[in-house]
């Protein structure tokens, strides 16, 4: 707390602040504080509101043993001078005798006698006060459960009883109806029971977070996998790293323990690994321990006792270590509370959900399965089940030999060899093989850096790549291949040359670089004596790519004759000297020029042509990617439907070879775009994700985080809100982004995606939290003010939801100041229009200056949007500000301006036309003048003659829909005449 209030206006305005933090250690710390603040004034009033902030900071955060002790300090109070508690300072009082109850109850050292003294307190203070017992014969049912007394006289006495309002709410009620018949063994009746809480029409602090924990095991063993799943995904992320919510977690936890979902579950535990040393409340701490219990022990069932686990702070945890820990730990807390109770509950209930077997053996519940596998360190890329792997040699100078044969001719299987052979040079016992196929170790070594840089290029990693090219040049001279050094040196200088440049003229240093590289290149040709045919058809291969990649950058149409010449010395060499791979490739660059130089017709028909070639000649491993270009053409040609052909067949052919052979994440990529075009966004957000997975397989993180990036929108956009939130969790979790290796921008498009899908999901607390957040980083973006403007036009949209007006004006200003360097004439002119319409709905007319305001910054975005020739995409800025400055005056209760501002707008409409928006838009203006004029003023006549006309006019221009809503206005004008 900065600063001691010194008045009670001062300490009110602290309490009401504190009240806005989330329950934890800051907001307990800072209520602790403020009772100290309270009792300097003489007056007990300031001191017993300290007091009741206090306790329900220890009770929600997870601190049930200090909460009774504040409680008694209210009740000394109450006794001494119960005047000064006025009607509701006394109803929080008698409320909390619950909070109490249920605080002693989690306490194993507080003896059952002293639970069952406190229930007697309860019900002699409220016979005192003359108020119901339902709520004390609650409680009575709540400690007979825990207990695990026969529970059925307690529940009757309980759930007979009318509710009075002292009761619990009615989520809380519904939640304690369902568990009895749960315990019962009643799943249909307990999930008829908690319906209204899980459909969401009840809810409270706890609810409806709690219920769904509880409800998701019944879900699954009824047969409702579905549903379970959806709840899982809202529940979990209302409770999670919640203390005072522990146990919840823990059922979510078990949930993906039984669901085949282990990876998830270890995920969540990381996620809430402060829970091991935040909770205070040993029934929760039991709880939670079970549940994390149930999925470490599920883990090390499955053999992945060794992955690392989150646990407790002090140490590094495998899953068999904090296995052990924890049901060390939760025996004792059970035992604990059996020796208080008197009976083994605690004990049995625990032993029964460890005891539980799996209830379905997979339930996909986010767009981003995981399986254990993928969690080990270093894990390797699983090859696809379709292709059993080719034999690899095991004398290591046949080895040796297969490696260089296959890398000749490019084929695949050539990198299960280099793997090979570079594990057995590493080790420690090698010997290189005095045989002369091998040839001496300097040539050996020089292969295996060789590969190495080319895969460092395939990860874009040219720097790497340029200096293992040159390593192994030098070592292939010691060695006396001249010719592969060449390869080598060319390839080193092609991967200097794709070294990113910076600055505004990056693009054409790019290209200069390349053209040098492509003369380097040229001359090491010529200059290199005795080349093989295989050594100089790849040297004209790295030519002619260095010019491809020249034309790439920078689309000259001046660059393609020079690459189509390249790449015909290539294919007339390569056909010479029947290098059939090197043919393919040079055909393969002759499509990839004609494309990017945009003529798409002629790239079809030379790709048509290298398909024929290749079914009949092969490379049958370069189908898949041929296939792959030819379905990116077809998109480019609009053609979806041949495209998702071309793409869904090199997806199938690509299963033949290994996984690292074919760029299968691509196929995906595209293989979304075209289901897009089709119409079948489901299946989109199949491929998305997929592409995403396999691109992280191969270490592409940023490629992988932008196809989820683009998968999240998706499923933001198809209303899958909750599937996108539990996306966005998980990468936004992971060491990189955590740790901020990840580019910054891609970051925050991860989390701006993030923080609309709560918004869409109704949270606008955490919504607004994210977009704040958002804006106070992207002010520093001073090479993208028009991304700080929409994501400062947004917050200020959500703080105007809030209520926060004085904040959402900031965040507008802040949002006018970016648009003046970028202009966003659109997105500005609507959100002040909206911080309008909000602020007048809200506040009437106290509102109406501010809305006022607004609505003239609109006006003044409208002015330059005209003047700069803009037109927007939607309603056009004029006539929708004229529509806001009535909406916004009927609002705030001034009708006559209301009207007169309709009107303007419809005569900037003018008369609707066959366009169906346009005559919605008109039709709506022509309402709501028809409710101002006839209902707020009161002229139902002039009204009627206005509604009437616009019915019948659209009508006749066939816009019937439009008419129902004027239709049902005069109706209502004229049964109220």
């Amino acid at each position: 707390m900065p600063t001691t209030p010194q008045t009670t206006d001062e300490l009110y305005q602290a309490l009401q602040e504190n009240d806005q933090r989330p329950y934890g250690r800051t907001r307990t710390v800072t209520a602790e504080e403020l009772v100290d603040a309270a009792e300097q004034f003489d007056e007990p009033v300031p001191l017993i509101h300290a007091l009741l902030e206090l306790q329900e900071a220890y009770t929600y955060g997870s601190e049930p043993r200090k909460s009774p002790v504040v409680f008694a300090r209210l009740l000394t109070l109450f006794d001494e001078q119960p005047d000064v508690f006025d009607e509701r300072l006394r109803h929080l009082l008698f409320w909390r005798f619950k909070w109490v109850a249920h605080a002693l109850r989690q306490l194993p050292e507080i003896p059952l006698a002293s639970l069952r003294q406190w229930l007697t307190e309860m019900r002699d203070r409220y016979e005192q006060a003359g108020l119901g017992l339902q709520p004390y014969y609650g409680q009575a049912y709540q400690l007979a459960a825990h207990v695990g007394e026969d529970t059925t006289a307690a529940y009757e006495l309980w759930a007979a009883r009318t509710r009075t309002r002292l009761s619990d709410c009615e989520a809380c009620e519904t939640c304690q109806r369902a568990l009895y018949h749960l315990a019962a063994g009643d799943d249909e009746r307990a999930l008829r029971a908690w319906e209204p809480v899980l459909a969401g029409k009840e809810s409270c602090q706890e609810e409806p977070a709690r219920s769904v924990s509880h409800a998701l095991l019944p879900l699954l063993r009824t047969g409702r996998a579905d549903r379970a799943r959806e709840l899982h995904l809202a529940g979990y992320r209302g409770c999670r790293r919640n203390p005072s919510m522990a146990a919840e977690v823990g059922r979510h936890l078990e949930f993906c323990a039984l669901t085949g979902n282990e990876a998830r579950g270890l995920e969540l535990l990381a996620e809430n690994r402060g829970l091991f040393d935040e909770v205070d409340s040993p029934s929760d701490q039991l709880d939670f321990l079970t549940g994390v219990e149930v999925l470490l022990q599920r883990v090390e069932s499955l053999g992945h006792g060794a992955l690392p686990a989150a646990g407790y702070a002090g140490r590094t945890w495998t899953v068999a270590g904090l296995r052990a820990e924890v049901r060390d730990r939760a025996d004792d807390l059970a035992a604990r509370f059996d020796a208080r109770n008197g009976t083994p509950a605690h004990t049995e209930r625990r032993r029964a959900r460890l005891d539980r077997a799996p209830l379905l053996d997979a339930l996909e519940l986010t767009l981003r399965p995981r399986a254990l596998d993928e969690l080990a360190p270093a894990a390797p890329a699983a090859a696809p089940t379709a292709r059993t792997a080719a034999a690899v040699p095991e004398s290591l100078p046949e080895l040796v030999v297969r490696a260089r044969e296959l890398d000749e001719l490019g084929h695949p299987d050539a990198r299960a060899c280099w793997d090979r052979l570079r594990t057995l040079v590493a080790a420690r016992d090698h010997t290189h093989p005095d045989d002369p196929a091998v040839g001496p170790p300097a040539r050996l070594r020089a292969d295996l850096l060789d590969e190495e840089a080319s895969r460092a290029g395939e990860k874009d990693e040219y720097a790497d790549a340029a200096a293992l090219h040159e390593e192994a040049a030098g070592l292939y001279e010691d060695a006396g291949r001249p010719g592969d050094a060449a390869i080598s040196r060319a390839g080193a200088l092609l991967a200097t040359a794709e070294l990113p440049a910076l600055g505004d003229g990056a693009a054409q240093a790019k290209a200069a670089a390349l053209t040098a590289a492509h003369a380097s290149i040229v001359r090491l040709h010529e200059e290199t004596p005795g080349l093989t045919p295989y050594q100089e058809a790849r040297l004209l291969r790295l030519r002619v790519t260095a010019l491809a990649l020249r034309l790439q950058t920078t689309g000259d149409e001046d660059h393609v004759a020079p690459v189509l010449a390249e790449a015909d010395l290539l294919h007339a060499f390569a056909e010479r000297h029947d290098i059939t791979g090197q043919v393919s490739g040079a055909l393969l660059l002759r499509v990839s020029t004609f494309a990017i130089s945009g003529d798409l017709p002629a790239a079809l028909t030379e790709i048509d042509a290298l398909l024929d070639r290749l079914k009949a000649r092969g490379p049958a491993w370069h189908l898949p990617r041929t296939l792959g270009l030819r379905g990116r053409i077809q998109l480019g040609l609009r053609d979806a439907r041949a495209a998702h052909a071309d793409l869904s067949e090199a997806l199938r052919l690509a299963a033949d070879w290994p996984a690292d052979a074919i760029d299968t994440g691509r196929l995906h990529g595209d293989l979304a775009e075209a289901a897009m075009h089709l119409g079948r966004p489901e299946e989109a957000l199949r491929h998305l994700t997929r592409s995403a997975e396999l691109e992280l397989r191969r270490g592409s993180r940023t490629d992988a985080y932008c196809a989820y990036s683009n998968a999240a929108q998706l499923s933001l956009d198809l209303g899958r809100v909750e599937d996108c939130i539990a996306l966005l969790d998980s990468l936004l979790a992971e060491p990189d982004v955590a740790a901020g290796e990840l580019d910054d921008r891609l970051v925050a498009q991860l989390r701006l995606t993030r923080a609309r899908a709560l918004h869409a999901g109704e949270d606008l607390k955490a919504a607004t939290a994210e977009f704040v957040a958002l804006a106070a980083e992207s002010a520093g973006w001073d090479d993208d003010p028009g991304s700080h403007a929409m994501i400062a036009a947004e917050t200020a949209v959500l703080l105007g939801e809030s209520g926060e007006f004085d904040r959402a004006r900031e965040a507008a200003d802040q949002a006018l100041a970016a648009h003046a360097r970028d202009p966003r004439h659109e997105l500005l002119s609507n959100c002040l229009r909206e911080l309008a319409r909000l602020q007048a709905q809200q506040q009437g007319p106290d509102g109406l200056a501010g809305a006022r305001a607004f609505l003239a910054d609109a006006g003044r975005v409208a002015d330059e949007a005209r003047a700069a020739g803009y037109e927007a995409q939607g309603r056009p800025l004029d006539t929708a500000l004229a529509y806001e400055h009535g909406r916004v005056s009927a609002y705030a209760g001034a009708y006559e301006e209301s009207l007169a501002a309709l009107d303007r707008a419809l005569a900037l409409l003018g008369e609707p036309g066959n366009d169906g928006d346009r005559a919605g838009e008109w039709a709506e203006c022509v309402r709501l003048a028809g409710a101002v004029e006839g209902i707020y003023l009161e002229r139902p006549a002039p009204a009627l003659t206005r509604l009437d006309a616009a019915i019948s006019r659209l009508t006749a221009l066939g816009h019937a829909d439009e008419t129902e809503a004027l239709t049902a206005l005069a109706s209502r004008l004229r049964d109220e005449e």
